[in-house]
């Protein structure tokens, strides 16, 4: 039996990235926990046909390979940086080319980061109507960081850190299984 899949797609041109150590720092606590094999991307990853692509028969294999990546994997955390109260608009258009179906009853944790407190309700007003659209099952806890929370592009919060560990453990109900197999194993 092979280790369920989850990917990780910061949206985020900057390396470092807040965002990406975020989605990083999700992805590598689910993974120890239930076992998955993960795999991270930013929209560098992506490439730059993502922004010349109006379909996405458009984009080059790079492009195609992370959004193939992406809708066949067994869970998703989401990360997006916070412009002006929103998402980008590269990283909207990158899951504007994924058909809804694709993404139907996978779970979700979605994540954001931002300057300051004004900009946490951006998960629950940008990004869980966004994924809901994909009748995609946003898990119940979201997480919203902003830059005091890390030092060096590294999760440094205590408060956020327990959030973190909130949401990867609403995962086990998606994957019962491999908390029983990694159970079993340590």
């Amino acid at each position: 039996m092979s280790a369920p899949k989850l990917v990780g797609i910061a949206g985020s041109f900057n390396r470092p990235s807040k965002t990406y150590a975020l989605v990083q720092t999700v992805a590598d606590l689910a993974s120890g926990r239930y076992g998955f094999s993960s795999r991270i991307y930013d929209l560098h990853d992506v490439g730059p046909s993502l922004g010349a692509a109006q379909w996405r028969k458009d984009l080059d294999d790079q492009a195609k390979g992370v959004i193939n990546e992406i809708v066949s994997a067994d869970a998703l955390v989401i990360g997006s940086p916070t412009f002006k109260g929103s998402y980008p608009g590269l990283f909207k258009h990158l899951i504007d080319l994924i058909d809804p179906h694709e993404l139907r009853a996978k779970p979700i944790i979605i994540t954001a980061t931002g300057g300051g407190d004004r900009h946490a309700l951006m998960v629950e007003h940008q990004l869980r109507p966004l994924f809901g659209f994909f009748m995609a099952h946003t898990l119940r806890t979201a997480v919203y960081a902003s830059d005091r929370d890390f030092t060096d592009y590294k999760v440094s919060s205590e408060p956020l850190a327990n959030r973190i560990n909130e949401v990867v453990g609403e995962i086990s109900a998606f994957f019962p299984h491999s908390v029983r197999v990694l159970a079993a194993t340590e």
